[in-house]
């Protein structure tokens, strides 16, 4: 029996178990996926933090250890690879002649580099020019001394006479902050930068130049792992930390591990947390609204299902056997959608992500396509066997459809009850309330290995897409059911006489045109949703890069040189610099507290570099950055220093700066002008931003630190290369490209991008079919209705009009709820996940380009489903009802 039934669906019900079975394996390839993908990212996170880092750990030796002893005990600790011994001594200056002067530099670090370092700690080191080994001095040391390879040097020993050395080239130590940390000593206790004179030796020589010296030598084993991880990162850190605690325990209070692996791990699994609430707050809408769909699907012949039921009980079926009827129809649908999700994908990962970001060479994880095939069942059994379970329980078909028949409004019981409303007003209290802590949904305290997420916040947004589609849906049912003169009125260009009918046919559909139109603003909203918040993602990730690098190429002048505003002229000469802004980069005092001091042209400073408003308070970034060109003397405080010293608009500031001629400092007056939180270049703390023209005047010294170069966006990789050839070692050349890897989080460079390629495509997929198959299956499902009408009298051309203004008012309501629901969903997004913006935006991103593709898709859709069932409904009524 069970068997003769499938195969008389499949034979003349195929299309309705396609349709089903769409709408199951869209959500099944959303799901898999989007749950393979995660896994994924968590791992290639802990891949890029381990790849991140030059020196795993840093194990400092104490003074009463032997280093010897150390060093054999780190390298036979399980997990470590290899170990090297590094000393650092601290040197009271350097000093150098070259071209004719001489040039002295205040106190210095000096290492001592086993003669293997640089092979076994490849990205420690950078080489800029010379010879790769030998004594080698750090960029920054080198444009001090005015130094070259070649050049002799003068190192300071405190005790005895000073070491002369021939430097025999020039490097770059791309993570001196780790290189040079206090190692042990807790964050806010660290060094606010690097070292600015730094030496390099080979061991032999350190041991030769500080054996005799008062010089106080610290040592330590940098140290490379080689254990294997867990994927997800906050494993892997709990691993790290643990085996690092472990080696410090064994040594008994022998060492101190600066534990730099752990430290890139910590900050990945906040972005593993992060990734996976995106998952949540973005993928999962999606996954339930396939399974709405498919009830869709399967509602629309409700009314054939429950003649269907009937006939069989005639026919001494019993309500045992109709269930297990159904039971059989659900696995058939779920196990088909199934097939087709899993198959789906298995291409998404192929053909949308990039090969760093796929699941494997074998496809989709089994775990999550076990999880897909779960999922179905449960749509399936949702949306199919629990249907028919509750219609056998019912008296009567009449029962069910009366008050669908009535003139009144029947309202669903959970629009009776105001569901709607309590679901509103509940997403507004959760907003509010997740406001308290800035929104700040991960935490990831430092030392502890669990990540701390607030789930609670989780509820905004979903009440807030329930409640819509709830209001929506009383909305339609209201209008549908006293709106009937001006429905006939808008139907009458296209249906002539039959308007007035035909706005009591669709006002008797309302239950399903309602259904039509939410499913339809659900997916709109979604599309719009998850489009708005990638766009306005990478918008900020964009403008971090442009924080943190200043402009296109920057080029950074050593400190002290004396570089003028003029000197821009050669560099704009440089094959692809389009426009080229200074900035000064001086440091002044307020009270006793030193800051960065900016002094910028304000009718220039925002051609080169975006500056955006929600970098300052108090006004507009063209306002504020406009009134110290209007105001000279005015100066942009950094709110921490505005709360710090409780200024007012207009106050009288006093800051301390360097006189260019006596070098002594002097009192030059600002007055306050506007707050600013972010500046290109400049620190997240405290610093200030002034007119560079006043600043010029008042210290008698127009020299600049930095050159923002804008390249129109495009080659910044090779102008930086062109400036950098041209100017030498001396001066530093950074492009937003290397910036944008550099500061982005493994969530920026990894996660979001292949998110965006899948949410994307997922939406476009979800939005057409809410359009179109769910008219399409509505129309096919009324086709009696439309043979009925046709025996009546109606036209043909009054059927296809009716058929066609079903099909427009389903889209005008679809577009409308979409457009409101998707806008009020992605300001309540972005705000809610504050924390994954860095920057936070001042405005959203809006992918107009992308929206409009969707609505023009979704628009198509519908109208190839309406003219579909304007054709059918012009078929002989008599052959019609015949077949049904």
């Amino acid at each position: 029996m069970t068997a003769l039934w499938l195969a008389g669906l499949i034979r003349h019900r195929a299309a309705r178990l396609l349709a089903t079975s769409a709408g199951i394996a869209l959500a099944v390839a959303l799901i898999v996926s989007l749950g393979s993908f995660l896994s994924t990212s968590r791992a290639t996170m802990t891949d890029r933090a381990r790849a991140s880092v030059a020196v795993d750990w840093q194990v400092q030796v104490a003074a009463s250890a032997t280093p010897q002893a150390v060093l054999k005990q780190v390298q036979t600790t399980p997990g470590v690879a290899t170990a090297r011994t590094v000393r650092f001594a601290t040197s009271p200056g350097l000093q150098a002649t070259a071209g004719g002067t001489t040039q002295t530099t205040g106190a210095a670090v000096v290492l001592g580099l086993p003669s293997d370092y640089r092979s076994v700690f490849p990205a420690q080191i950078r080489q800029l020019s010379g010879a790769p080994s030998g004594v080698l001095i750090a960029q920054q040391t080198a444009a001090n001394l005015h130094v070259r390879p070649g050049d002799r040097v003068s190192i300071a020993r405190a005790g005895t006479t000073p070491l002369v050395v021939t430097v025999a080239g020039v490097v770059d130590l791309p993570q001196a902050d780790t290189l040079f940390q206090k190692v042990g000593a807790p964050p806010q206790s660290q060094p606010t930068a690097p070292p600015d004179n730094v030496v390099l030796l080979p061991d032999p020589a350190f041991s030769a130049a500080f054996a005799a010296t008062n010089a106080s030598v610290t040592t330590q084993v940098h140290v490379a792992r080689n254990a294997t991880l867990p994927s997800d990162p906050a494993a892997a850190y709990e691993a790290v930390v643990g085996a690092a605690h472990n080696l410090e325990a064994r040594t008994a209070g022998a060492v101190l591990v600066g534990d730099n692996l752990g430290a890139a791990l910590a900050a990945a699994r906040s972005d593993a947390a992060y990734a996976q609430m995106l998952f949540l707050l973005l993928g999962l809408p999606g996954a339930v609204l396939a399974a709405l769909l498919t009830s869709a699907a399967v509602g629309a012949g409700a009314d054939r299902r429950r003649s269907e039921q009937s006939l069989l009980r005639v026919r001494g079926v019993s309500t045992g056997g109709l269930v297990r009827l159904a039971a059989a129809e659900a696995v058939l649908v779920a196990g088909l959608g199934s097939l087709i999700g899993v198959v789906g994908a298995i291409v998404v990962d192929r053909v949308f992500l990039l090969p760093s970001q796929r699941a494997g060479a074998f496809g989709v994880p089994l775990w999550w396509s076990l999880v897909g095939v779960l999922f179905a069942l449960l749509v399936a059994a949702a949306t199919v066997l629990v249907p028919t379970v509750r219609d056998l329980r019912q008296s009567t078909v009449a029962d069910t459809t009366h008050a669908v028949r009535s003139g009144m409004v029947r309202l669903p019981w959970w629009l009776r009850y105001g569901l709607d409303v309590i679901f509103l007003v509940g997403a507004g209290v959760v907003f509010w309330a997740s406001s308290g802590n800035n929104y700040s949904l991960v935490l990831a305290p430092e030392g502890v290995a669990t990540v701390s997420v607030s789930y609670w916040a989780f509820l905004g947004p979903v009440l807030l897409w329930l409640g819509a589609a709830a209001l929506l849906t009383r909305i339609v049912l209201v209008v549908l059911a006293h709106a009937r003169r001006p429905l006939a009125a808008a139907l009458r260009p296209l249906t002539g006489r039959l308007a007035t009918p035909g706005a009591a046919s669709l006002s008797r559909q309302r239950p399903g045109l309602a259904r039509a139109v939410v499913l339809l603003a659900l997916a709109l909203s979604f599309a719009g949703s998850t489009a708005t918040f990638n766009a306005t993602y990478q918008q900020q990730a964009e403008a971090d890069a442009q924080l943190t690098n200043g402009a296109d190429v920057t080029v950074t002048e050593a400190p002290g040189s004396q570089v003028t505003p003029q000197a821009g002229s050669a560099l704009a000469a440089v094959p692809g610099v389009r426009r080229v802004e200074p900035i000064q980069h001086r440091f002044a005092y307020v009270g006793a507290d030193l800051q960065d001091l900016y002094g910028v042209r304000p009718a220039t400073i925002g051609s080169a570099t975006a500056l955006q408003d929600g970098y300052f308070s108090g006004g507009t970034a063209a306002q504020l950055i406009g009134s110290l060109a209007t105001r000279p003397d005015g100066i942009l405080v950094s709110a921490e220093t505005v709360k710090d010293f409780q200024l007012q608009p207009g106050d009288l500031l006093n800051l301390r700066l360097q006189d260019g001629l006596t070098k002594a400092l002097k009192t030059v007056p600002f007055h306050f002008a506007g707050i600013v939180s972010e500046f290109p270049t400049a620190p997240k703390d405290s610093f200030f931003v002034a007119n560079a023209d006043y600043v010029a005047k008042a210290t008698g010294n127009n020299t600049v630190g930095a050159f923002l170069l804008d390249t129109g966006g495009t080659d910044q990789k090779a102008v930086a290369a062109r400036v950098q050839a041209k100017l030498g070692p001396t001066a530093a050349v950074t492009d937003i490209t290397s910036t944008r890897g550099r500061v982005g989080s493994s969530l920026t460079s990894v996660d979001l991008s292949g998110l965006t390629r899948l949410e994307l495509t997922f939406a476009i997929l979800l939005a057409v079919a809410a359009g179109g198959l769910v008219l399409g299956i509505g129309l096919a499902e009324r086709r009696r209705s439309l043979a009925i009408m046709s025996v009546l009298g109606a036209r043909r051309k009054q059927l296809r009009g009716l058929v066609l203004g079903e099909g427009m008012l389903i889209t005008v309501g679809g577009l409308i709820g979409g457009i409101a629901i998707g806008a009020t969903l992605s300001l309540m997004l972005v705000k809610v996940l504050t924390g994954v913006f860095d920057p936070p935006p001042s405005s959203l991103a809006v992918p107009v380009a992308y929206l409009v593709a969707t609505g023009v898709a979704v628009t198509a859709a519908l109208g190839v489903a309406a003219t579909v069932g304007a054709r059918a409904s012009t078929r002989p009524a008599v052959e019609e009802l015949r077949e049904l």
